[in-house]
Formats: structure tokens, C-alpha cells, sequence
């Protein structure tokens, strides 16, 4: 009789471990398979390079082919699909979701708060209210912030042109991330005594007509990291040169369809960047032990089409980025 409660007591302490096992989420799925859910916010090519970015260097570090599962969603600027998209990802039981632009951050965040999250492409995640504190973040979230030397690029603007008394802004008020750099952007123009001219896009179908009156009203233009401008970046592209106003992006990808030059950050290398945080997840790290980390590079990126355009020589950029 002894001997039988025993093996009683053993039997309901293997089922209770067991159920225990069955509710607690592991660190990839029972075939070894992890598990990755993308929200996007829109399709650009920022955006589009940042996940790029993401996605080889999860492959370069060993996750590809049956080790690894990507459940990638795009809201394409909706906000409504960034609620249904963040609860689909939620309810995907990923290992980890990375969160592409401040607004798909702020929805996944919400709707997901438990899964740990990463982001990137966003400027101050803190003002956008993912967390206190950079180095130790303690909303379940931390990432790669794409915050630029906004006073380094107005001043490379400024030495490019140097004839330019009127300085455009082209941005969506909208956007958080754009909102601050906007606000350092007009200071760092007013100290160098030159005229700011601010006009609003609040969706790409505005990006045309805000861009042909801003660059009748000025002598250059500057664009932060804005999700609506880079949407849109052929066609300003293509105002700038009908109108022969040069354009200078916060980002580097923005070159390649409408800028002249900058000295800026590369969506993939973000991605790149975010990627190997993702590793250290998924292989056991706190996301609260990895503070939220910025662009490890820039680079001087011109589009020679513009240059010639504009005038521009070899001469003029050493001048600008000395």
C-alpha cells in the first residue's frame, strides 16, 4: 500500500511538470524552429532596406532555411492594420517581433506587450513612450534608433550651398520622429542666420503640391528620416529638378531617387545592427540588459546625376564634409 502511494505521488508530480512544460512559451517551437514576426509600417525603401538588412544577417548568423520562421506583415500606413497586424503577431506566439518605423512600434507594443520586442528606424523611442530609459529599457522593448547628427547635416547642407539663404523642411507632422528632428533642424538654420521655410505633407498624395510651393519659396531643401517623404521621394525628386532646387536627406537610401548627397545612415546596416540584437535574444539575453543602441556608421552617399545638375564637384563635398 506503501509503495503504491508513492508511485501515486510520482505520477501526479510527472503530470503537474508536464502541464507546466505545455504552458510555459519556449525559446523556439518543438521542431527547433524560431520563430520572428516583422511589422512593418509602409512600403518604402527605407523601410524595405532596414528588413532586408534584418533578415541577412539572421541568415548570416545561422538562422535560415528550417531554423528559422519569418512572419512578416506590412500595414502599409494604415493605422487600423497596425492594430489587427500586431494582434495577429500576438497571436503567432513568436519568440520575437521586430517593429519597423515609431508607429508600428507603438501598435505592436500595445497590442503585444508580453513577446520581446525590437525596433529600428525609429528616432527617440523614448518620446514615442517605448521606454524610460536607453540604457536599461523597461517596456519590454529596445532596438536601433536611426537619430542622425541633425547639426552636422544642416551644416553640411549649408557648406554645399553656400549661396542658399532660404532653407526648406519637408516633412509629416504626423510623424514623432520627425516632429524632433524638424525642431532641431530649424534651430541649428537660425543660428547660421539663414531663413527657414516649413511646409507639411500628412500623406503622400500631398507630397507634390507641398514640395513645388515649397521650392518656389526657397533656395534648398532638407529632409529628416520621414516615413511620408520617402514614400514619396521620386516625386520629389523630380520636382527638384523641374524647379533646379537641390534636396539633401537625412537618409542615405532617399539619395538614389531624388537628393543630392548626404552624410547619413544606411537602412540596412540598421537592420544589420538590430539583427545581431535579436541573436543575443534569442539566445537568452533580457531585452532590459541590452540598452537601445545608435547607427554604428554613417556614409557619404551622392547621387552623380545631381551633382552634375547642381554643379557640384569632388572640391565642393571635401568643402562640405571637412
Amino acid at each position: 500500500m506503501k509503495m503504491k502511494k508513492i508511485l501515486v505521488g510520482l505520477t501526479t508530480i510527472a503530470a503537474v511538470m508536464s502541464l507546466a512544460a505545455c504552458g510555459k512559451k519556449s525559446s523556439s517551437s518543438d521542431n527547433g524552429t524560431v520563430k520572428v514576426g516583422i511589422l512593418q509600417l509602409i512600403d518604402q525603401s527605407a523601410l524595405n532596406a532596414a528588413r532586408k538588412g534584418f533578415t541577412e544577417e539572421l541568415k548570416a548568423q545561422g538562422y535560415k532555411g528550417d531554423k528559422i520562421k519569418i512572419d512578416y506583415v506590412n500595414a502599409q500606413g494604415d493605422q487600423a492594420n497596425l492594430k489587427s497586424m500586431s494582434e495577429q503577431l500576438k497571436n503567432d506566439h513568436n519568440d520575437l517581433n521586430l517593429a519597423i518605423a515609431t508607429p508600428a512600434a507603438q501598435a505592436l507594443q500595445k497590442g503585444d506587450p508580453d513577446t520581446p520586442m525590437l525596433f529600428t528606424a525609429i528616432t527617440d523611442p523614448k518620446s514615442a513612450g517605448l521606454t524610460t530609459s536607453t540604457a536599461h529599457p523597461d517596456k519590454n522593448a529596445t532596438g536601433v534608433t536611426d537619430m542622425v547628427d541633425v547639426k552636422g547635416q544642416i551644416d553640411f547642407t549649408h557648406k554645399l550651398f553656400p549661396n542658399a539663404k532660404k532653407i526648406g523642411l519637408l516633412y509629416n507632422a504626423a510623424e514623432e520622429n520627425s516632429v524632433f528632428q524638424i525642431k532641431l533642424a530649424k534651430q541649428e538654420i537660425s543660428k547660421l542666420g539663414l531663413k527657414v521655410v516649413v511646409k507639411t505633407a500628412a500623406t503622400t498624395n500631398d507630397v507634390q503640391q507641398a514640395t513645388e510651393t515649397l521650392a518656389s519659396q526657397v533656395d534648398a531643401i532638407y529632409i529628416p528620416t520621414d516615413n511620408t517623404a520617402a514614400a514619396a521621394m521620386p516625386t520629389i525628386g523630380k520636382v527638384s529638378e523641374s524647379k533646379k532646387v537641390p534636396v539633401v536627406n537625412a537618409d542615405a537610401t532617399m539619395i538614389k531617387t531624388g537628393g543630392v548627397a548626404t552624410v547619413g545612415i544606411n537602412y540596412e546596416d540598421l537592420g544589420k545592427q538590430a539583427a545581431k540584437m535579436a541573436v543575443k535574444i534569442l539566445k537568452g539575453k533580457k531585452v532590459k540588459d541590452l540598452a537601445i543602441e545608435s547607427p554604428a556608421k554613417t556614409e557619404l552617399v551622392t547621387n552623380a546625376k545631381r551633382m552634375k545638375l547642381f554643379n557640384l564637384t569632388q572640391a565642393d563635398l571635401d568643402r562640405a564634409t571637412k
